[in-house]
């Protein structure tokens, strides 16, 4: 046994011995976990890890389940995005602020980058934060706000110098999404749900405590969000044969012999081929990934898992026939979690909710070019924006 993986294993005996997951509420069981280190055991001692492999994470979360430990809450996802962002960026103060309560689940999260003007050009944004005091004064609008109406705290980043070039006069902030001025406001989708929202910021204070990195450097920020974004919803590995692929496979047993023609068969078994390679792949990635910020084969995998989810669940109503157009509520609600695969809610919802897969995160097309240009060295697009200062930028 390595070294890592002992002094792993006496952290969750001592946990277990100190403390039954059966017995206790789940988010006071989450705080002793952080509390040992077992939040993410590639996080330093004291921010909720151990600083060793990321790799041993795997080990942690299956001992705790089979010990009864709870399950992940699914509205915590943004910890996965916020909580490496506080942790690289953000000062001691901000750390032992905000890293503990995010992981137990006492205070959720929420992303607000993309703008009406400012989605794939997210250097662009024009939400603007103005230096008051100790506090900044922001107004703007954000949008497709996943889950913000379940949110605490917000992940905002702003323009504070417009005269800088756009990369470099934006800054990042931890918005209390109840304070004055913040509205949130439901955007209906296809699905019937009203997952995503617009925020309105008007005349926000804003600490400057709040503030995750330095004044000017909310695009390097941002990119350590966006990175663990693009990971965390497509770098996914379940097991063999699960999840979306696993769906339309079952879908396919259940049909009637004379429509399993060898065309269709040809069809799935090319899908499973795709899925099997994409998880392999993950698989890979995540045991190569150094700790620290993950590299491009997040934009790899979220690119993958976009156009493949998109293809299998086409696949799946098509078999479905008819029935896949009926048995579908689409009443207007406000989730109270987030299923980004949609297998949770079975093939009709998938199929409608899979169309976000290749928007959120990081458009496709975007995505591509960043592949093309910091993964195969290919030339950039010309950028004749991005020298000059914001304010002078031509906009429509």
């Amino acid at each position: 046994m390595t070294t890592e993986l002992a002094s792993v294993d006496a952290a969750i005996d001592s946990l277990l011995e100190s403390h039954d997951p059966t017995t206790m509420p789940a988010v006071e069981f989450r705080g002793h976990r952080f509390d040992a280190g077992l939040a993410a055991v590639h996080f330093p001692v004291g921010s909720g890890g151990l600083g060793v492999a990321p790799k041993l994470q795997k080990h942690v979360e299956r001992r705790l389940a089979d010990a009864g430990g709870p399950p992940e809450d699914p509205t915590t996802f943004f910890k996965w995005l916020a909580g490496p962002t506080v942790l690289t960026h953000g000062s001691d103060e901000v750390q032992q602020r905000f890293l503990r309560p995010m992981f137990t689940g006492e205070e959720k999260w929420c992303q607000l980058f993309s703008e009406p003007g400012a989605g794939s050009d997210f250097a662009g944004l024009g939400a603007k934060a103005m230096r008051d005091g100790d506090e900044w004064v922001v107004n703007g609008q954000k949008v497709w706000n996943t889950l913000a109406h379940l949110a605490d705290w917000g992940m905002l980043v702003v323009r504070t110098d417009p005269n800088q070039p756009k990369h470099k006069g934006m800054t990042y902030f931890a918005l209390d999404m109840r304070s004055p001025g913040v509205e949130v406001r439901p955007l209906r989708q296809i699905t019937g749900e009203a997952e995503f929202n617009e925020v309105y910021l008007t005349d926000v204070r804003v600490p400057d405590a709040n503030r995750i990195g330095a004044v000017g450097e909310g695009w390097r920020a941002s990119l350590t969000t966006l990175m663990n974004e693009r990971v965390s919803i497509g770098g996914g590995t379940p097991k063999r044969g699960g999840g979306s692929i696993g769906e339309l496979v079952a879908t396919w047993t259940k049909l009637p012999e004379h429509e399993r023609t060898a065309v269709r068969r040809d069809e799935i078994t090319k899908l499973w081929a795709k899925a099997e390679a994409l998880r392999l792949t993950n698989i890979r990635a995540s045991q190569n990934r150094k700790v620290g910020n993950p590299g491009p084969e997040g934009s790899v995998a979220k690119i993958m898992f976009a156009e493949l989810n998109k293809d299998v669940y086409s696949t799946t109503v098509d078999l479905l026939g008819l029935s896949g157009q009926v048995d579908y509520d689409y009443t207007f609600r406000r989730p109270e979690t987030l299923d980004v695969s949609g297998t949770e809610a079975g093939p009709r919802y998938a199929f409608l909710r899979a169309r976000a897969n290749s928007i959120e995160g990081g458009t496709t097309e975007i995505l591509k070019n960043i592949l093309g240009e910091q993964v195969l060295g290919l030339p950039g697009e010309p950028r004749v924006d991005k020298e000059i200062p914001w304010i002078d930028v031509p906009r429509s």
